[in-house]
């Protein structure tokens, strides 16, 4: 394997991924943030009853076989024409099931406008399965500034159409437009951007030899969006859609930093793992500096966004989502291990081990319903305190299985961790402590505090030379000075 070209591969991978992050991310970020100043919790609460159902569709669509396709090496083009059919197939017949039960979701939440919301929301399982094999070889190609390119597109054209229709008073329906939309040009963007077409061959056979991954992978896939989305069905069913609300907007706050660094690793470390999983030492050596680069980068920003959370709320979203501010912070302790967690689940998908990552899901996920079942009482404050005591099982349960299969224990991933966390945890401390001073308005305060907790991360990871931050710098040093260079 040539080493050189491959860590080419990778930072360029990373690269175009970071960019599709910030930029996206960021974009979708400000999408929601207008729309949330239009609309009203009431109205974000209806579309996230919706979502587990939309999910669970999603994922019988893509039925595991986009995984697969990732992770076979010898993959051929009857192989890839046969999973873009079965995934259209599973996608007209999850359509159908959706505009069938649409009056059970209702009747389920008691709120009869769902039924037509459901029906208009199941567009986006057809539309999707037009690109799902697109997707996956981009991702296998470790394509990203294809997939970016994507991504910008779909979350502006779609973006643009939520919020002319919200400022037009059309309501929940321009959340919904928002969805479809979205949808629809992703599709036509990965088709475009993708030189794959589909031939006129459909094999059983290949889908067979892809069964044992594909189908480990579908039950993985359905238990995971199943009771990630689980909060949502149990907040939508016993309180408002108000309620509901204000917890999915606190979680898409949450999400953002966390999803635009864990998520872009995540989705080059899989294909990269699958490249070396005939070689643990070096697939060690990929995993303990992926890990240190994600702790870095995602600790600091979940203290930090915690610490500011007040301040940011009501910058951005205005006084009528005040009531999310503490789900906000809640869901940054529930935040400080996702990325840990998500690398080592990667670990598990490209060594092959479906198996074990589907007993892992049923364990991790029997500890959400029993979290569930003892703290819905507390209200949505005590189910997310439960949540977050599932994540640290969670982590524990995966890096066992890490340290069994390629030698990196939890131990040593603590060890390499810890120190990052204790930067992190001074700098809350100290952003903390600023917050606590009189300040005129809000915005000065959540400027003062972003400016502080910068300040005081870099210095004290330059001060200590955190070996990951140290990287990072020097790199970014070395393109300066060539930016440099070139201008002179």
């Amino acid at each position: 394997m040539d080493l050189t070209g491959l860590k080419a591969k990778t930072i360029l991978a990373l690269s175009w991924g970071m960019l599709e992050s910030l930029g996206v991310q960021g974009m979708r970020f400000c999408v929601g943030i207008l729309l949330a100043r239009l609309l009203f919790p009431e109205q974000f609460g209806l579309i996230g009853m919706l979502w587990v159902f939309i999910a669970v569709a999603q994922s019988l669509t893509d039925s595991g076989y986009g995984l697969a396709l990732i992770q076979k090496q010898d993959v051929t083009r009857t192989d890839i024409s046969s999973v873009f059919y079965f995934n259209i197939a599973v996608g007209l017949l999850a359509i159908g099931m959706m505009y069938l039960v649409a009056p059970w979701i209702a009747a389920f939440y008691n709120q009869p406008v769902l039924t037509s919301l459901t029906r208009a929301m199941s567009l986006i399982i057809l539309i999707n399965s037009f690109g799902i094999v697109h997707s996956n070889l981009l991702h296998k190609q470790m394509n990203f500034k294809s997939l970016t390119k994507v991504s910008m597109s779909e979350v502006i054209l779609s973006g643009m159409i939520g919020v002319a229709m919200a400022v037009a008073g059309f309501g929940v329906w321009s959340l919904v437009a928002q969805q479809v939309s979205g949808a629809f040009f992703r599709t036509l963007s990965l088709w475009f951007m993708s030189s794959w077409r589909p031939a006129l061959i459909f094999k059983l056979r290949s889908l067979k030899q892809m069964f044992g991954f594909g189908s480990r992978m579908l039950a993985s896939g359905l238990i995971d969006q199943i009771f990630s989305n689980i909060y949502l069905l149990v907040i939508g069913k016993l309180f408002s859609a108000a309620d509901l609300g204000y917890f999915t907007r606190a979680r898409s706050v949450q999400e953002l930093p966390s999803n635009m660094v864990s998520g872009v690793v995540a989705r080059v470390t899989f294909p990269l793992f699958s490249m070396l999983q005939n070689d643990s030492a070096l697939l060690k050596r990929g995993m303990k500096k992926a890990l240190k680069l994600l702790v870095m980068i995602n600790v600091p920003m979940m203290i930090g966004l915690a610490a500011v959370s007040r301040p940011l709320i009501l910058v951005l979203l205005t006084e009528k989502w005040a009531e999310c501010i503490p789900y906000l912070e809640l869901l940054c302790l529930y935040g400080l291990l996702h990325a840990m967690i998500l690398i080592n689940h990667n670990l598990l998908l490209a060594l092959g081990r479906p198996e074990l990552y589907l007993r892992l899901e049923i364990a991790k996920k029997a500890l959400v319903v029993i979290s569930i079942a003892i703290t819905w009482r507390w209200g949505i404050s005590g189910m997310i305190y439960g949540l977050v005591i599932c994540s640290v099982i969670s982590f524990f349960l995966n890096s066992y299985y890490t340290g069994v299969l390629i030698g990196y224990t939890i131990r040593e991933q603590l060890c390499d961790a810890l120190p990052y966390f204790i930067m992190s945890g001074l700098m809350g401390i100290a952003i903390f402590a600023l917050g606590l001073l009189p300040f005129p308005n809000h915005w000065s305060m959540l400027f003062s505090q972003t400016i502080t907790g910068v300040v005081v991360y870099v210095t004290l990871c330059r001060l200590f030379r955190l070996e990951a931050f140290m990287e990072l710098w020097e790199m970014c040093c070395n393109k300066m000075d060539l930016l440099r260079a070139g201008a002179e």
